[in-house]
């Protein structure tokens, strides 16, 4: 009998460690939809999200002081979650971001020249720095294409000053889809 109320105890922490991951995963994506204005989407999100956590606390709390390996397992699982969550978030790589990139006068125009061969839609405005006249490239790019533009920018341009910014809405301009 022993034997069997512990196969239940164990069945009970795995059960409480991936609803707990669940529920902080899901719950990390509901805070980026909230973000960028997607009301619906969080809405029902935090429904689910809600429901888990009140089911999981429930089962913690139940005969918490005779059995505290709930609370570790609880909080471990808190943590996994909330580094599941973010990695998610950033695999998903929802969203907008624009980059700005700081060149030399010479070298602006050529690596816009690439940039657009690539399919991203670049701006290109004169900026003056401490010594010289600078060319100022400005990409609004989908997340997802981030990492792949910075790398074709570098891979011109070592000592370009790129910076990446996280864009709420854009209207108009140039991205495409790929």
């Amino acid at each position: 009998m022993d034997f069997i109320l512990g196969q239940a105890k164990i069945v009970l922490y795995v059960i409480i460690f991936c609803a707990k991951i669940f529920e902080v995963s899901i719950g990390t994506l509901r805070i980026v939809l909230v973000s960028k204005g997607q009301k619906v989407k969080a809405a029902l999100i935090a429904f689910v999200e809600c429901v888990i956590w009140i089911l999981v606390v429930s089962t913690v709390l139940v005969d918490i002081t005779s059995d505290p390996v709930k609370v570790v397992i609880y909080c471990a699982a808190f943590a996994i979650g909330n580094y599941i969550g973010v990695s998610l978030e950033n695999r998903l790589a929802m969203g907008l971001s624009s980059i700005q990139v700081i060149t030399n006068l010479e070298e602006g125009n050529e690596l816009a020249l690439l940039l657009r061969d690539n399919n991203f839609g670049v701006t290109v405005m004169k900026g003056y720095g401490k010594e010289k006249e600078k060319e100022v490239l400005i990409l609004h790019i989908k997340r997802k294409r981030i990492s792949e533009a910075v790398n074709l920018i570098h891979s011109q341009l070592e000592n370009a000053l790129i910076t990446v910014n996280e864009v709420k809405v854009v209207r108009g301009g140039y991205i495409k889809r790929k």
